[in-house]
């Protein structure tokens, strides 16, 4: 599955991409903005396959915001402006949608999308070092209950010790395996290790994680599906 979100100043253009994707099974459009700020903030905060991005916005370009979204990101520019084309491609975007767009051309972006999704290599990794005051120290992912981030450090909480590094969640999250799942913007939960899910909270062994109320759906589907 595809996990995606729009970004568009226009309504009426998101409510498209929104009709569009609900008709791609293989997409599952997690969020739109019509505000570009906030879009990038939750790309920064949240692990995005794909970004369908308008260019003519107010505050920022998408030509300029695509520069900041995270690299592993693939980028969809969407505009009424045929002659941002060839800047869109010189900036690696994965495909270009000329509004008004059918389903048929937005069904093939995504298709383009899932095969370089693809090609990606599906070995996940087992463990990583991170950096301490003590040296780096090895954290085993099956043995990782969670992460928290505290200033501009996260500790690991493992189910005999706490490590602790100087690094921020979002950094962190780029490191972990796809099931530690995101629960608050200041926690990272490991999915397979979660044994009890509460309104507020999970359970990770004998250790709760907060679930925020902006998370709640999100954990929600992930979980039950």
């Amino acid at each position: 599955m595809i996990k995606a979100i729009a970004i568009d100043d226009e309504s009426f253009a998101l409510e498209v991409i929104k009709s569009h994707a609900s008709k791609v099974p293989f997409l599952k459009l997690e969020a739109v903005f019509t505000d570009a700020i906030l879009g990038l903030e939750y790309l920064k905060n949240q692990s995005v396959d794909l970004l369908f991005l308008d260019i003519n916005m107010p505050d920022i370009s998408g030509i300029d915001l695509a520069a900041l979204v995270p690299k592993e990101t693939l980028v969809v520019f969407t505009t009424a402006y045929s002659d941002y084309a060839v800047k869109g491609f010189e900036l690696d975007a994965l495909d270009y949608l000329l509004k008004p767009f059918n389903l048929s051309r937005f069904l093939k972006s995504c298709q383009k999308a899932q095969e370089w999704i693809d090609l990606r290599p599906k070995n996940e990794p087992a463990f990583l070092f991170v950096k301490t005051s003590d040296g780096q120290v090895r954290v085993d992912f099956s043995d990782l209950l969670y992460c928290e981030a505290q200033g501009n450090y996260v500790t690991f909480q493992l189910s005999a010790q706490k490590i602790q590094s100087r690094m921020t969640l979002a950094e962190t999250e780029k490191l972990l395996p796809s099931y530690f799942l995101r629960t608050h913007r200041s926690f990272l939960v490991n999915q397979n290790l979660i044994t009890k899910v509460e309104r507020h909270q999970v359970w990770a062994k004998s250790f709760t994680v907060p679930v925020s109320s902006s998370f709640l759906d999100q954990v929600k589907i992930k979980l039950h599906g």
